[in-house]
Order: structure tokens, then sequence, then C-alpha cells
């Protein structure tokens, strides 16, 4: 028997799910989540649910996992000091950066510039010099380089970059400083740009190089500190975490180029999104991840998710391939609040997280949250998990009754305002990567998951117009669902930087070839049997003179069949999607990408006992929620007991182990035939 055990760590709970690969058999098991070393809530809930299946940590083969650590450590600003090495003239590249201001036309008043991950005094330079073919003009100078390490290791640099110019066609000289270093600064990590990103663009590969040192140490520390642990446990599997582009790596390879990690957790969710909908025959999806703190979102086409050539993390932005995934501060434990200064509703982003929590868990919390509002409205009944978990209404309605009075309102009306400014903040998010990017949200459903989606997904349904609105089973450990179905990734790049014109298929498809050897090469060492890697290409295109380019990815077959020219007519058909116009300047390519990946797992979904579509039997009471401006009948279902076929008229509340599913009034909940609640208009 194959077990495969997926793990999501998020900020409140973290979400385990263990898979028999043989039957299709499958346990899930939330536990909440230890902030200050995640590995002892990992291991707590490793025990706990491989008892609950009969098994023990030693016959578990694959450890997936989707980690928040190297975002967190972007976020909360606690990088390690990284020392850069760089050339002669080019010391302040990090300060003078792109001179991008974010905001409005005042963006620049009361913008603070976020500090460089690397500082000036941590930044030398050396002499030395690669030109634009990479031939080297510059012998380097041994003797600065070593005056250089010396100066960093004795300032106390807790890892290191080294990024020279032009160095992404030759890294010879790169090389020969990470040579020394290895001697002067033992134990030091040490972040060669040629290796992370042999990209053209100074800035963009000097940044991406230095954030992967600097987040190196603490990924490396907790990775390592997880495998001892895991393997102390008795588990001898594999251990692999998620890249940002929904691909896996193994801990090892996170340990050297983390910075592929900082979207690690949100990609989860949307890989999982994509099983569910391939078992549902729905092929066009807005994914709706709610948390505890955060909302992402992303949109899949066609079973593909879209994936972008920027990985942003606050102010940080690297180039490392990643889910197209937006965030916004809404989520379960989000804190309502009313400004002294324009008495007017505002909800999140600062979040009651999973200590103290909102009210309604009792743990010690004392603001309103919009898990309370839920709680208020009865679209949350008191009792979760099973029963196991009993909610404090009176709380929670005292703690809304401070916004109500605030606001000069009453409690109902209150805790409606603070549930529709977070659907409508959700809804921002959702047509940031639909309506903006050339996408009509009609055409797509909305797949609401994670432990609070299914509570707002009817409603931001309806903001959208995007239907059906899915609850699919166990929407709170999907992520981890998500986490144990991935495909092995990895990928290399090349800036090219030719009109098309002035090159041929011939040349392009050898670099490219050559690039696929080398991943093909990775992943072999990882274990994965030659036959079950697929290559895939992409090239980035723009047209002459463009600062920005558009990614297009296409398969070996594709290429030589249809040559560059079906690449420049895709180009052109992108381009007029996403900014409603072409050129008729010229086509160049700007850079060539290499991408191996695993098999795919060909999991199915256990199919449901067929009804007759009367839920009756899965029926637990009779209850009232608030509806517009009174509270109206309603009933509970117990989604266990519920069957292919039902169909639940709303309103209705679905509840089960890890999340509750509201279906709004005038619309309706038909159950289908793997479990999945399809919600559409009555």
């Amino acid at each position: 028997m194959t077990y495969r055990l997926g793990v999501d760590v998020g900020g409140t709970f973290t979400d385990l799910l263990l898979f028999d690969q043989t039957s299709g058999n499958f346990w899930r098991h939330k536990t909440p989540s230890t902030p200050h070393d995640s590995s002892e809530g990992i291991l707590n809930g490793v025990t706990a649910i491989c008892n609950k299946a009969g098994v023990t940590p030693a016959d578990v083969e694959f450890f997936l996992h989707g980690t928040t650590v190297a975002t967190n450590a972007v976020l909360e600003g606690k990088g390690a000091r990284v020392g850069l090495i760089t050339s002669k003239g080019y010391r302040q590249i990090m300060q003078i950066a792109r001179s991008f201001v974010p905001g409005g036309l005042a963006g620049w008043i009361v913008w603070p510039k976020p500090e460089p991950l690397a500082a000036l005094e941590d930044t030398h330079e050396v002499s030395g010099r690669m030109d634009a073919q990479g031939n080297e003009i510059a012998a380097i100078d041994e003797a600065e380089i070593r005056e250089a390490l010396t100066a960093l290791r004795d300032s106390g640099v807790e890892a290191l970059t080294v990024s020279l110019i032009n160095a992404y066609l030759n890294g010879a000289h790169e090389k020969r400083v990470g040579e020394l270093a290895a001697q002067i600064m033992p134990g030091i990590p040490i972040s060669l740009s040629h290796e992370v990103l042999p990209e053209m663009q100074e800035y963009e590969r000097t940044l991406t190089t230095v954030a992967n040192a600097s987040v190196r140490p603490v990924v490396g520390k907790y990775v390592r500190n997880l495998r001892s642990r895991l393997r102390e446990g008795g588990m001898a599997g594999s251990l692999s975490l998620l890249r940002s582009d929904g691909g896996l790596m193994s801990s090892e390879k996170s340990e050297e180029h983390p910075v592929s990690l900082l979207m690690s957790g949100p990609a989860g969710g949307v890989t999982g999104a994509i099983w569910v909908g391939r078992n549902a025959g729905i092929k066009n999806i807005l994914t709706l991840d709610v948390g505890g703190t955060s909302t992402d979102v992303a949109l899949i086409e066609n079973l593909e998710a879209r994936r972008q050539r920027t990985t942003e993390v606050g102010h940080l932005q690297v180039r490392a391939s990643a889910l197209d995934v937006k965030t916004v501060g809404a989520g379960g434990g989000s804190i309502a609040y009313v400004p002294e200064l324009t008495r007017a509703l505002r909800v999140g982003p600062q979040s009651a997280g999973a200590v103290p929590g909102p009210v309604a868990y009792g743990k010690g919390g004392t603001l309103p949250t919009v898990t309370d509002a839920n709680v208020v409205l009865g679209y949350l009944p008191e009792n979760l998990l099973g029963g196991t978990f009993q909610l404090d209404r009176e709380g929670a309605k005292q703690a809304v009754q401070t916004i109500a009075d605030a606001l000069g309102i009453g409690l109902m009306e209150a805790a409606r305002g603070i549930i529709d400014i977070v659907n409508e903040n959700m809804f921002g998010a959702l047509r940031m990567i639909s309506v903006q990017q050339g996408y009509d949200p009609r055409d797509f459903a909305v797949m609401g998951f994670g432990g609070a989606g299914p509570l707002h997904v009817n409603a931001v349904a309806k903001l959208m117009g995007s239907w059906p609105a899915v609850s699919p089973v166990s929407p709170g450990v999907l992520c981890a669902l998500g986490d144990a179905t991935t495909r092995m990734r990895t990928e290399t790049a090349r800036s090219f930087s030719r009109r098309v014109s002035d090159t041929d298929e011939d040349s392009v498809i050898a670099v490219l070839e050559e690039m696929a050897a080398q991943t093909r090469r990775e992943l072999l060492a990882e274990g994965v049997a030659e036959s079950d890697i697929i290559s895939v290409f992409e090239l980035d295109v723009r047209y002459e003179g463009q600062a920005f380019e558009v990614p297009l990815s296409i398969d070996p077959e594709t290429l030589r069949k249809d040559g560059l020219k079906g690449v420049t007519a895709r180009f052109d058909a992108e381009h007029h999607r996403l900014f409603t116009f072409n050129m008729d300047s010229a086509h160049e390519l700007v850079n060539l990408r290499a991408v191996a990946m695993g098999p795919a797992l060909e999991l199915a979904a256990p199919a449901l006992e067929q009804g007759d579509g009367n839920p009756q039997a899965a029926k637990i009471r009779d209850h009232q929620l608030w509806d517009k401006d009174r509270m109206v009948p309603a009933v509970i279902y117990d989604r266990a007991r519920l069957r292919a076929g039902d169909i639940i008229p709303g309103p209705a509340i679905v509840t089960e182990m890890d999340s509750t599913t509201l279906i709004e009034a005038n619309c309706v909940g038909t159950v289908d035939h793997v479990g999945n609640i399809l919600i559409n208009l009555a």
C-alpha cells in the first residue's frame, strides 16, 4: 500500500489529509497551528491521523507539504542579514531599484520606501567584467575578493549573495567568488545569481538572488528541523515541499532555492481546486480560499491555473514562477471596527488569528470579527466540528453590539454590514484576476474552500454572476488535498534576446532541448522515472521596444509543427486579450524556459451513494437565520448523510467536520455524484 500525506500549515490551523493510493480511501485531520515552531503542530497531526487510519508513520511513502515559512519571513522582515558582492560601479543597485512608486499621484509623498534586503554597508564591489556576449574583458582580483569576503564575515552577515554584471551569460567569475567564500565564510549559505536566475535585467536578477539568500537560513533551519523530527517519529518516506508554481520540490532542493516557496501556501488550494474540478466536470473556476487571516483567489481556465513570472509578497516582487494568486486581508478572524475620523465601518486586514481568535471561540478574544458576525446572523450554528466545539453566541452578540452602538444601528444590521463588507473585499480580489485580465467572470464557476470559504461562496457568486457556487467535499482541508495530489516540477531559464526575424526554430529548439535535458536530470536525481517525465517550454515574447513580456507555454511537438510563426500569432492574440490592441512592431524573444514535470496523480474521487433527491435523511434540525431584514426559518443538514442528487432549497446550512456551507434564500444546492454541493439561483 502506498500512503501519501498532504500537510498544509495555515496561520490558524494545520490541515492534514492522508491518502491511500491503492484503495482511494482518505482520512483528514485538523489541529491548531503552533506558530512558535510549526513542526510541533505537524507532528501532533501526523500522530493523530496515523492513529485514525490505523497505520504507522513508517507506512507513509510521500510527505507533501505547503508552507508559509518563507512568506512570513519576508512579510515580518525576519529574513537573514545578507551580504552582497557586485561589480564595480553597481554598489547602489538595491537602493536605486526600479524607481517605481505604487499608489496615486501623491504616492511618493506618503509611501515609505521599503528597506532593501541587502544593506548598503553590507554591499561590496569587486573588479572583473564580462561583456554582453559573456566574454571576459577584465579579470577578477582574488586578493580584493578575499578582502571583501573577510570584511563581510567579520561584520556578521548570515547569508551571501554574489551578483555580477552579465553573469547570466557566463558565471565563471561568480563561481570563483563562491569558491573563495566557501573557504573564508564556512557554514554561511551562498546564492549565486547565475544559478538562481540566469536572466538579463541586473536589478531583477540581483533582487531575486538576495531574496533567496535572505530566506535561506530561516527555511533551511525549518526544513532540517522538520525532517529530523519526522525521521525520529519513524517516517522514512520522501519529504517534498510545494513550490509557488504549484509543483513539488524535494526538501533538500528547497533549502538551496527557497525563493521558489514564497507562494507555497496558497498554491496547494489551487492544485486541490483543479483536482475537484476534474472530478466534477467543471473546467473554468475562480477559487475563493478563505482562511482565518486572509483570502486567496486564483483563476483556472480549462483546468490550467494561470501562472505569472513574478512572485509578489508585500512590497517584494521577485522573478520566480508562481500561480497568479491574489491575497486580501479578509478572513474569518478579520476584525471589524469603526474609525473615529470617518465613522464608517471597516473590516480587516487586522486579524484575531488563532490566538486569541474570534470572541465566539471563547479563547479570550474581545474584538468583533467576521466569524462573530456569522454566528450572530445564524449562518454559523453554535456547535461545530460535529458538536465537539461549542460557539459562544452571547459573547459574539456583545462584541458585534459595540459596532452597532458606534454606528447607531441595530445588532443584526451591524452584523450583516460586516459580512457585506468582507464579501465586497473578496469580490474586489476576484475582479483583479478576472475582469482586469480580460476574462468574463460569468464564464466561470466560483469554488469556496478553506475553513470559511463555503460560508461566503454563495454571496460572492451573486456579486460576480459566476454560477454554480461550488462547495467541495472537505473544503477545510482542500489545501492539504492539493499538496497530496501535486506532481514534481522543476524549471530553468535563459535570456535569449533576439528578434524573431533574426533567428530560426532550430536555434531556439537547440537551446530549449539543452535546458530540458538539465531539468530532466534534476527530476531523475529526485527518483522520478525517465518515462514519467513530461517537458514543456515557455517563451517570453514582446514587441520590440516594449519593457514587459507576455509568457507563453508550448509543448515541444507544437513548437516544431507550428514554428515561431505559431508563437507570434499566439502572442498577438494574448496581447489583444490583455490590452485590446496589437502593434506593427517586430516580435522579440526575450527569455526561454524549460519545465520538467513528474507524473500526474490520477486519483478519482470516491462516488457517493445515489439518493432520490430528498435530503430529509440528512436533516439535523430546524433553524432561524437572518435574511435581508428579518429572521427566516431554515434547515441545518449533516453533509456526511447527504446522497448524490439531493436537492437542498435555501435558506439552509450544511455542516461537516471542517467547514460550514451557507445556501442563501432564492438559491438551491444540488449534490453531485462525488459529493460537491453546486449552488445555483432557484
